[in-house]
Parts: structure tokens; C-alpha cells; sequence
């Protein structure tokens, strides 16, 4: 699979150019397998990955950007003067995955700090931007409402992008943004919160490509950035999946799926009472349960407690063309 570097969009006369495919070789764009051993400095466009995790890194124009990648998922950016970079560490394939994140963000000039994805069918990039600077990250675009997730409220907005760059060559397509109205470095983004909040507004999600905390610079700015990005729980895809805290682990495995349902089974372990939290993808909702008592305190979240046929259950999904699993959390008493 070949992963893109950052397609740009066009905002207040910058335009960005993809690098991926056949194009990246014709350029010189690496692929690149970091040494987990000690940091690595990267300068030049590329994306790798570095102690279990994914990067990405694009720069042009004028002015100079260069990432440090350090241990786990931290990552460090310096510029000076640049016309467009971008930098990030993530994963290559997203989820409606809880993200952790730490550091600092220090720009003079138009910068965003984000997680930053795509996904296909439909074709959509995404931001969730906690903090930027100089040029508005909402200009143009649609305001949709708002959301309330991590402590904070977030501006929704949405913009079409025709006949430009993206991970599937020139297309036409659809971004969709999550502006923080009070801007944070560090903590917790509720990713499921977005995307649910993003379907109920008619943004529909697609299949997970690369998904990002990234690190963005533009018209000419400098600055720094020190971040730390970690996951505290994920779902998609055909592998297992799960959440804990206080006492308790829910885990998720795939049973039996047809063309248009699956059934996850789950495996609560660490006590006998029990709340399990699962929160779904919109628009894809829970069509039936088995061995367990289940609410929903909103369409795309269920709270399922035992009913007395023990700590193994299970859940018949009906995608709707969502086929990234929810995500759980266990709670006791």
C-alpha cells in the first residue's frame, strides 16, 4: 500500500501539492523504516514508520521544517520561514480510536495543531484541531453546529474541495473540521464523539486511511512543536479491540458477518458487575444483542450490564457502510 504525504487544499491562495504513488518516485519521496534505537532527524518528504508507529512528513516551497522522530510516539518540528509543511505521527490506518497527546506548540505565524486523517467511500479529509494560529481554520467552509467532547466545545464546519489533490489522485471531495473554541495542548481526543457528530450533521465517515496528530505550518511562518501522541483504545478493521478501567477489560472479537451485518462477541474480565460502554461509528448501530441487558441513551451508544448468563455476550452490528468497529469501556459497580 502506498501512503500519501499531506494533499493540500487551498486556503487564502496556498495550494499544496499530494505526493504519493508514482509521483513520490518521480520526485524522489522516501518510504522509510526509522531505527527505534535513537532519534532521526527528517527533512526531506517522506513517510515511515518509527517504534511501532506511522509518520509523515512534506515540506515546499520556500523557508526550512525538519521533524525529529524520538522514542515511542513522540515527535518534534522546528520551522523557519516556510511556505507549507506538515508533520505528524499516527497510524496508517485510523479508527474511531480514543487518541492521547502531550507537548507543546510554539508558532509565529498561520500554524494548526490537529488529528489529521482520510478516509475512502466516501472520499473525506478531516481535521480535529485543538489549537492554531494566524489564519482561520474555518474560512470558507460551512458551519454545521457543534459538539462537546474532552472537556471542550468544538466548532463543526464543512467544505468541498473540487478537482483537487488527495490520496486518490484529483478528485472531489469533502472536508470536514472540528475547531476547538478553546484551544489546549494535550489530553484526550474522543474521536467516535466527532465522527458521530460529523454523520449526524450528513458528514458521513468512509474506511480509515492514515489518521495523524499533526503539526502544520504555512505562508511563511516559523515555530516548534514537541508531541507525544499515544492511543487509549481502538476498534476497525478485522482485529480485536477493547477498554478498561476501574477493575474491569471488555474485549472484542470478530464471530460470524454477512454482506451487510457482523457480530462482534465480548469478554468481560476482572469482575461480575459490570458496565460496558460501546460506542458505534455512525451511521452503523447495533441491530440485536445475546446474553446481556443493553440501553441506548443515544442511537450510536450502547450501556450493556449482565443479565445473568455470565461475562461473555455479544452484538449484531448493521454497518450502513460503516465497517469500523465501536469502541468499548468497562467500568464496575
Amino acid at each position: 500500500m502506498n501512503y500519501p504525504l499531506h494533499p493540500k487544499r487551498r486556503r487564502g491562495g496556498r495550494v499544496r501539492l499530494l505526493i504519493g504513488g508514482a509521483l513520490a518516485a518521480a520526485l524522489g519521496v522516501a518510504t522509510a523504516m526509522v531505527p527505534s534505537a535513537a532519534s532521526a532527524s527528517v527533512c526531506s518528504n517522506q513517510t515511515g514508520s518509527s517504534n511501532g508507529y506511522f509518520y509523515s512528513f512534506y515540506t515546499a516551497g520556500s523557508g526550512s521544517a525538519c521533524m525529529t522522530l524520538g522514542s515511542g510516539g513522540n515527535y518534534s518540528t522546528s520551522w523557519s520561514g516556510v511556505s507549507d509543511f506538515v508533520a505528524g505521527v499516527g497510524w496508517s490506518t485510523g479508527s474511531a480510536q480514543t487518541v492521547t497527546y502531550s507537548g507543546s506548540f510554539d508558532p509565529s505565524g498561520d500554524a494548526y495543531l490537529s488529528l489529521y486523517g482520510w478516509t475512502t467511500n466516501p472520499l473525506v479529509e478531516y481535521y480535529i484541531t485543538d489549537d492554531w494560529s494566524g489564519y482561520d481554520p474555518s474560512s470558507g467552509a460551512t458551519y454545521k453546529g457543534t459538539v462537546n467532547s474532552d472537556g471542550g466545545t468544538y466548532d463543526i464546519y464543512e467544505d468541498q474541495r473540487v478537482n483537487e489533490p488527495s490520496i486518490e489522485g484529483t478528485a472531489t471531495f469533502n472536508q470536514y473540521w472540528a475547531v476547538r473554541t478553546s484551544s489546549r495542548v494535550g489530553g484526550t481526543i474522543t474521536t467516535s464523539n466527532f465522527f458521530n457528530a460529523w454523520a449526524s450533521d450528513g458528514m458521513p465517515m468512509g474506511t480509515f486511511n492514515y489518521q495523524i496528530l499533526a503539526t502544520e505550518g504555512f505562508n511563511g511562518g516559523s515555530g516548534s512543536s514537541d508531541i507525544t501522541v499515544g492511543s487509549s483504545s481502538g476498534g476497525g478493521g478485522s482485529s480485536g479491540g477493547g477498554g478498561g478501567s476501574s477493575g474491569c477489560t471488555a474485549t472484542l472479537s470478530a464471530g460470524s458477518s454477512g454482506s451487510n451485518w457482523y457480530n462482534l462477541d465480548v469478554s468481560v474480565t476482572g469482575s461480575s458487575s459490570w458496565t460496558v460502554t460501546m460506542d458505534l461509528v455512525a451511521p452503523a448501530v447495533v441491530y440485536s444483542t445475546w446474553n446481556v441487558n443493553a440501553t441506548w441513551p443515544s442511537e450510536y451508544v450502547m450501556v450493556a450490564t449482565p443479565n445473568g448468563n455470565g461475562n461473555d455476550w455479544g452484538v449484531t452490528i448493521s454497518p450502513n457502510g460503516q465497517w469500523t468497529w465501536p469502541t468499548v469501556s468497562c467500568s464496575t459497580g
